[in-house]
């Protein structure tokens, strides 16, 4: 679902999966959340990295469905209403 929902919705969903077990039991987590937490920060602060804004014409309102492309990126983006 993760590929169909950027492809088709521009929506970027990601699962993150830091170990073998799926389900690890509920005494583990605290060691889990220390062995993973400092990247898990990280990787939520990249979140504000990148081009992000609002697309408006020259009276100040928003352009729906503008077509946003980026040279390099094989994948062009649409505004929403």
């Amino acid at each position: 679902i993760n590929d169909f929902s950027y492809l088709h919705t521009n929506c970027f969903e990601l699962s993150i999966y830091v170990g073998c077990d799926k389900y690890p039991h509920e005494s583990e987590l605290p060691e889990e959340w220390e062995n993973n937490r400092e990247s898990l920060i990280v990787f939520m602060e990249q979140v504000h990295r990148g081009i992000k804004g609002i697309v408006k014409d020259v009276h100040g309102k928003g352009i729906p469905n503008a077509v946003i492309t980026v040279e390099g990126v094989n994948h062009d983006i649409r505004t929403g209403k």
